[in-house]
């Protein structure tokens, strides 16, 4: 399976990113200084695009920008372009194929905003149609679900803000994280052992919050693809606003609750689901977030701001593992491609 592989593979890709590119993203970041940008566009699609959550949260919370998600449609199919001239406009795209998020780019660019494009094909057009452009080296990605390129876009994106805030603590945590990886897979060796127990799973569940609320997306993302799940992801916060109304006996509530700000929210939340007798599965390097749980995916102490790119792996092996015990083609999910144009 090309997938296993793949997921093995992070924690030398996330080590190569860091080898090769620092110089670039310290490049990049002096370029948004002196730009100077009012907030923060990013143009994603699919996968891509829980790499731009991600960014909401870390470029807001370490460098103080304001983040939004762009609207590709409303330049393609809307033909209508937002004023961007004063944004930092970054395109993500593991290809760098789709039209509609070069379009964005290309826009921004016209107008004169700084652009910055993040991608795993240097011969994209999406490569040169920024201003600046941080190859992810992830090598070729034969599983058309997205992993590595997933965990070296947030790596990117953790890059980037390191070199622009150019803290001590985050830049000395960010040279650990390959070793943290390679521990978080070392963890997370056991999780085909029970993923048996939900072969009949029609539907579940993933909660996070903060930094997290992007791996939400993105493991329930990986449970769709691979298992054809009916899997919703939530914020802790919005997941008490309505929807924790559908957990009863037995369904599985997948929650990503490492230490850090959100962990005592969540851990809260982990309580009332085990009073409606929901399965917990807790991805977490935290104690009182694992005593929860049914199964414990757990992962090594780590900076909350980086603990997304760790966070997810367990859930990338819990759907890979799960496809395999339903019998479905873990590298080949019907219906779908490796590059997905969209316009």
């Amino acid at each position: 399976m090309y997938i296993e592989q793949e997921i093995a593979e992070q924690p030398a890709v996330i080590q190569g990113l860091l080898d090769e590119e620092s110089g670039t993203a310290r490049r990049i970041a002096q370029a948004i200084r002196d730009f100077d940008p009012a907030f923060v566009w990013i143009a994603a699609r699919g996968t891509s695009d829980n790499a731009g959550r991600y960014a909401q949260y870390l470029m807001g919370i370490q460098a103080g920008l304001p983040v939004g998600l762009a609207t590709p449609s409303v330049h393609t199919l809307y033909d209508t372009t937002p004023r961007l001239n004063r944004a930092l406009v970054i395109g993500i795209s593991q290809s760098g194929q789709s039209v509609d998020v070069n379009q964005v780019v290309q826009d921004a660019r016209e107008q004169g905003a700084l652009t910055v494009t993040i991608t795993n094909n240097p011969d994209s057009l999406m490569a040169d149609t920024g201003e600046y452009h941080l190859p992810l080296h992830s090598g070729p990605e034969l599983s058309i679900a997205a992993t590595k390129t997933y965990t070296a876009e947030l790596t990117a994106v953790a890059m980037l803000t390191a070199a622009l805030v150019d803290k001590t603590e985050l830049n000395e945590a960010l040279a650990e994280l390959p070793i943290k990886a390679a521990e978080t897979l070392r963890l997370s060796e056991n999780v085909w052992s029970w993923a048996e127990r939900y072969r009949y799973a029609e539907r579940c569940a993933v909660i996070g919050r903060g930094y997290n609320y992007s791996t939400a997306f993105e493991i329930s993302l990986k449970l769709k693809e691979l298992c054809y799940l009916t899997c919703q992801e939530y914020s802790e916060a919005d997941f008490r606003h309505g929807p924790i109304a559908v957990v009863g006996s037995g369904f599985p509530v997948i929650s990503v609750a490492p230490a850090g700000k959100t962990l005592a929210l969540m851990v809260d939340l982990l309580e009332k689901l085990q009073e409606r007798q929901a399965e917990n599965l807790v991805i977490s390097n935290e104690p009182s977030a694992g005593s929860f749980a049914q199964n414990f995916m757990p992962i090594p102490p780590i900076a909350e701001w980086l603990s997304p790119i760790c966070a997810v792996m367990p859930g990338q092996i819990l759907a890979m593992s799960l496809a395999k015990v339903k019998g479905y083609p873990v590298d080949q999910p019907r219906g779908l491609t490796k590059v997905t144009i969209t316009t």
